[in-house]
């Protein structure tokens, strides 16, 4: 069956046909690592994982991208406030993300760019506007054109003649041209430089603005034209909107063949999380409380990801109970031996239920409606244990099943026991050092954690670890 996906920029389901047969170029919006992000944008970063799975479900080779925003006005006010340069600041909230991530089985990106380690690009990037009058210079920095960009607008469905500044943009206290433009670079101002935010441009030294980052990251990775944005609806306008434009004019080309976002996650009370509001819970919270098995099903299957998602205690403890009957489920079968019988019926089910639940998932990637029927199935096959009515073929057809289920959710295996964080930490340490190639470093990062009785196991859904003992 064909992936359909609803694209938020014409607002149409289409059947998802990458630009490259077998090859899908994806980025996705990461953290912002001024503080610890909150439950609700990891519902945001489980869906990334979410599409990701499905789409190697699908046979395709997914190349992800998840940047990391390490330069912004607030990661410089707090860093300034700390005394310690922006690098410093931020390390520990960058960690602490993946080590989160790691524990809620989101397979790792291929490539996790910092903004600051490709400010060259966005200063390349910026020049093709200034080349192309799409940019203008102004006292405090360089800013984008809107008006010489017609299609502004398109992706949040704007009316260009009531558009107004969204929240980011609103803030900025620029001296532009028009309220709508928005800025690109950014001059530079004295805490800046105390922090370590501040670069040499031919337009002048400073540091970049917000939106220019993912576009320049973007197509330093996957090349002018993605397959697939994904990112959470809170960055539809303007983030998104401004990434079109800016890459759009620079190069000519479409910048994203498909947009995808994922609703807002609401607080127990019903209300958009917010930090200046004091409602958020972050993730270190929630899993001191609950098993990350659990929070991964309740954010990923209570509610579909173009629906809004309110947080509860109650919601989370049936997600824990729902993982619980999928394990038992699993060990049950698993030691079912040497019956000759079958209950060719359930057999029959746990085809037509395999294919209902990839049917959900090819429908929009709906799994909270595939996971329906899939737990009609879980009480259907405890019914025939209990008689002793599930023999080879029946056991085989539903672990199948699981299994298929498992390749989106990934929660049949037990957690591993707790690490200390400085245990996380080296863990998350030797990965990036895998990832810039320096091998020396990954390989006396992995033999100290063994002398610790931490051995890592390198997979395609990254690396795993197990402690054994020393």
């Amino acid at each position: 069956m064909a992936l359909v996906l609803q694209d938020t920029l014409t607002g149409d389901r289409q059947e998802f046909q990458p630009l490259e047969p077998g090859r899908v170029r994806m980025y996705t919006c990461g953290p912002t690592v001024w503080s610890h992000p909150h439950v609700g944008n990891y519902r945001a970063f489980l869906f990334y994982d979410l599409v990701r799975r499905h789409l190697e479900l699908h046979g395709y080779e997914v190349e992800h991208v998840l940047n990391v925003t390490d330069v912004d006005d607030r990661i410089i006010e707090q860093a300034a406030r700390a005394g310690v340069s922006i690098r410093d600041y931020t390390r520990p909230y960058e960690e602490a993300f993946f080590q989160e991530l790691c524990r809620l089985r989101a397979r790792r990106p291929h490539h996790t760019p910092r903004a600051t380690e490709h400010v060259g690009d966005m200063v390349r990037l910026i020049s093709r506007l200034l080349e192309g009058g799409h940019a203008y210079q102004a006292p405090d920095g360089v800013y984008f054109r809107v008006e010489s960009f017609p299609a502004y607008g398109a992706l949040s469905h704007l009316d260009r003649a009531g558009l107004r500044a969204g929240a980011r943009v609103a803030t900025d206290k620029y001296e532009k041209q028009s309220a709508s433009d928005f800025a690109l670079w950014k001059r530079a101002q004295p805490e800046d430089e105390r922090v370590g935010a501040a670069w040499d441009a031919p337009f002048g030294r400073g540091r970049p603005g917000w939106h220019i980052e993912c576009s320049a990251m973007a197509m330093r990775y996957l090349g002018p034209t993605l397959d697939l944005h994904l990112g959470g609806v809170d960055l539809l306008f303007p983030h998104h909107e401004n990434e079109i434009a800016q890459s759009e004019a620079a190069t000519g080309r479409t910048f994203v063949r498909y947009w995808l976002h994922s609703e807002h996650l609401l607080d127990p009370l019903g209300e958009e999380m917010h930090k200046s509001v004091g409602n958020v819970v972050t993730m270190r919270e929630l899993l001191s409380r609950h098993q990350p098995a659990a929070v991964r099903l309740y954010l990923l299957g209570s509610a579909h990801y173009r629906s809004k998602l309110r947080l509860s205690e109650e919601g989370l403890h049936g997600a824990a109970e729902q993982v619980r009957r999928l394990r038992d489920l699993a060990g049950r079968l698993r030691q079912v031996r040497g019956l000759r019988s079958d209950d060719a019926a359930l057999m029959e089910d746990a085809l037509d239920t395999r294919d209902a639940y990839l049917a959900a998932l090819d429908d929009d990637l709906n799994l909270p409606a595939g996971l329906g029927h899939v737990f009609e199935l879980v009480r259907q096959a405890n019914a025939a244990l209990d008689r002793g009515q599930v023999g080879p073929a029946a056991r085989e057809a539903l672990l199948s099943v699981l299994e298929t289920v498992d390749r989106h959710l990934d929660v049949l295996s037990e957690e591993e026991a707790e690490l200390p964080e400085e245990l996380l930490a080296m863990i998350a340490e030797r990965d990036r050092a895998r990832q810039r190639r320096d091998f020396a470093t990954a390989d006396r990062l992995r033999a100290q954690l063994r002398e610790r009785g931490v051995v890592l196991e390198d997979t395609p859904d990254g690396v795993r670890w197990r402690v054994v003992g020393v």
